[in-house]
């Protein structure tokens, strides 16, 4: 469904955040984008929604196909309109609207009205968590009650692939539990398609099928999710603490394997 093919994006036209980010999404899976912050996850995905325009950034080589056809540096809204939907960072809720005003607003591309009506029906019944506060102002909902409203609102647009950027970010392990299980359902029950960015590597490749492990702008390792959960460098580095209990880069764990090796 998405393939990026070696894209280098720079900011202002002199700062080079990615270099040569190569990835694929395939239709009805869940792929997830790993790494530090600052590593240039969230400017992948704002490359591929078209946001990146937004934010004086460029991608200046590579190409970006989506179901074929090359989205690259095209608008946002006819991104959008091809049915790449992103929610962002942070929970960006319309917070003097209501749950159920905000949960409608996502579906602002659409004029089916008996459809959308049937969407917002099946958004309460994957996130009954909304639906007691369908009334509420949305400024006053916890932060994992936004999250869920975000994703919500994403699915309001019928969009055949969905970008998360962090949606753990900020939450307790249990509201984090059930926000991921809520994705996999989603998936193995409506063939919803993510593309997820993520800090958290356990909860995020416990739903997913395929791995991206990014640093520095590029990527340097992937797989298939239990091949990352059982790579001993990405269990040291994302999973846990490394022997002297300080974390250490993935091409650190790397070096120091390569050194010790020759060494030995």
């Amino acid at each position: 469904m998405l393939e990026v093919s070696n894209i280098e994006v720079v900011y202002d036209k002199v700062i080079y955040v990615l270099r040569g980010v190569s990835l694929e999404v395939p239709k009805g899976s869940i792929v997830c984008l790993l790494g530090a912050n600052g590593v240039g996850k969230s400017t992948t995905l704002k490359s591929i929604s078209g946001l990146i325009r937004t934010e004086l950034g460029e991608i200046m080589r590579g190409d970006i196909k989506f179901e074929e056809v090359s989205i690259t540096n095209k608008n946002p809204e006819d991104i959008v309109r091809r049915g790449i939907i992103q929610v962002w960072e942070g929970r960006k809720v319309c917070e003097h609207l209501t749950v159920d005003q905000n949960l409608k607003a996502g579906a602002f591309i659409r004029s089916d009205r008996e459809s959308i009506k049937n969407d917002l029906s099946l958004v309460y019944d994957y996130f009954p968590r909304l639906k007691n506060v369908g009334k509420k102002m949305s400024g006053y909902l916890s932060g994992g009650e936004q999250q869920m409203l975000v994703i919500g609102r994403a699915m309001m647009a019928h969009p055949k692939l969905i970008l998360l950027d962090e949606p753990s970010l900020g939450l307790s392990p249990a509201i984090t539990k059930e926000i991921f299980g809520i994705i996999k359902r989603l998936n193995e029950e409506e063939g919803a398609t993510f593309l997820i960015v993520e800090q958290n590597a356990r909860a995020s490749l416990d739903v997913s099928q395929h791995g991206y492990v990014m640093e520095n702008g590029r990527i340097v390792l992937d797989g298939s999710a239990n091949e990352l959960k059982n790579n001993e460098d990405i269990r040291e580095f994302y999973l846990g603490l490394s022997q002297v209990g300080s974390r250490k880069s993935y091409r650190e764990a790397k070096a120091y394997k390569r050194r010790k090796r020759w060494l030995g």
